[in-house]
């Protein structure tokens, strides 16, 4: 009987152990899963699961305490408008790009398309709740076959923004002429990647009662479609930070060479500030070559990239351009296009603001140019 009690009583111990190893690592293992969703999402320190946004994601303004950076919000606007906050906290991301003020994911989405690309603003270098979510249904609003829309905002309860734009497989500018791509150096396709430009910088500059001026206009900001469509992204993107950070951007673009001269002095971005970046990126498609900056003070007052400098200071036309491009334009009589061209983009990055032609002159110029 005693053999009995003392057999039962081991039992009963040992069942207990058992239950609380076995207990142990099921804890454990639910805490790895949770670890592993929050890095494949492409906000891992939110803290916080996705149905606990679900009630806010049908939202499209500010709650009650949205403002003050209390409650999260989602604002949709065309072709976003199946997305809900879960979808877009729980998308796993990809970083494809970073820089001082956000970082840029490719993201897979449940709803709405596919994949898209999501920009993550820091808290630190955010505006203000409602300034951001006011200047984004500004920028929301422009709709136009050479810009890339905005499909939603999502601010976060710590400030915290995520701008949802749609994914363009073909890349950017930069990377389709890093690449030296043989189309790329084709007078046509030149042409028209120019005049997509300028029709997308125009309807900023001119599409709605108040001017939106870009602020960091450069070729990694120009995405392209299958049929070479450029688009431009990132317009705007100043009115979404804080001073610092807006400014900081600003410079950022001057290290690249696309930075106007009399940004030296202002702090502000304008439609001339614009244009002048406008005629580096022309230049680059001409020479298939960056825009390098130098700080060489050595410019004799000519602004320009120290790349293209001493050509235009020398008038080398001829020497601005890829060889094949020299090529293409002696063997189709199309010198001179290639020369008006070259003078046009030179005109853009005139010293003085005044002098530059608007978007509405270049691209009539164009037009003229690419026939």
């Amino acid at each position: 009987m005693r053999t009995r009690v003392i057999n039962a009583v081991l039992f009963t111990v040992l069942a207990v152990l058992v239950a609380l190893v076995l207990g142990y690592f099921v804890v454990r293992c639910q805490r790895r899963q949770r670890r592993r969703r929050r890095r494949g999402a492409v906000l891992p320190s939110h803290g916080a699961r996705a149905d606990r946004f679900q009630s806010g994601g049908g939202t499209s303004g500010y709650g009650a305490g949205g403002a003050g950076g209390a409650e999260e919000a989602l604002v949709r606007f065309p072709g976003g408008e199946g997305l809900t906050v879960a979808a877009i906290l729980e998308a796993p991301g990809e970083v494809v790009a970073k820089s001082g003020h956000s970082t840029l994911y490719r993201a897979g989405l449940s709803a709405g398309e596919a994949v898209a690309l999501l920009r993550f603003v820091r808290p630190v270098c955010a505006a203000a709740a409602d300034e951001a979510t006011a200047a984004a249904r500004l920028l929301g609003a422009l709709q136009h076959p050479n810009l890339v829309p905005i499909r939603a905002l999502y601010v976060g309860p710590r400030g915290e923004m995520l701008l949802v734009h749609p994914f363009y497989a073909a890349g950017s500018l930069r990377r389709f002429l890093q690449e030296g791509i043989n189309v790329s150096q084709k007078w046509g396709i030149i042409c028209k990647l120019s005049i997509g430009i300028v029709k997308g910088l125009d309807h900023l500059h001119s599409g709605s009662q108040k001017p939106i001026v870009h602020g960091n206009l450069k070729t990694n900001n120009i995405m392209l479609d299958a049929d070479f469509q450029p688009r431009i992204s990132d317009f705007g993107l100043y009115l979404l930070l804080n001073p610092a950070a807006a400014q900081q951007m600003l410079e950022a673009s001057a290290m690249q060479g696309y930075k106007a001269p009399e940004l030296i002095k202002m702090r502000e971005a304008t439609r001339e500030s614009d244009i002048y970046s406008l005629g580096v990126i022309l230049l680059e498609m001409l020479a298939q070559k960056e825009a390098a900056n130098s700080s060489s003070p050595n410019a004799r007052d000519i602004h320009l990239p120290s790349s293209f400098k001493d050509l235009v200071l020398e008038r080398k036309i001829s020497d601005a351009f890829s060889s094949e491009l020299v090529k293409q334009s002696k063997n189709s009589g199309k010198e001179q296009n290639l020369n008006a061209f070259f003078e046009l983009a030179t005109a853009c990055c005139n010293p003085s603001p005044s002098l530059r032609p608007d978007t509405k002159r270049i691209l009539k110029m164009l037009e003229e140019i690419s026939r």
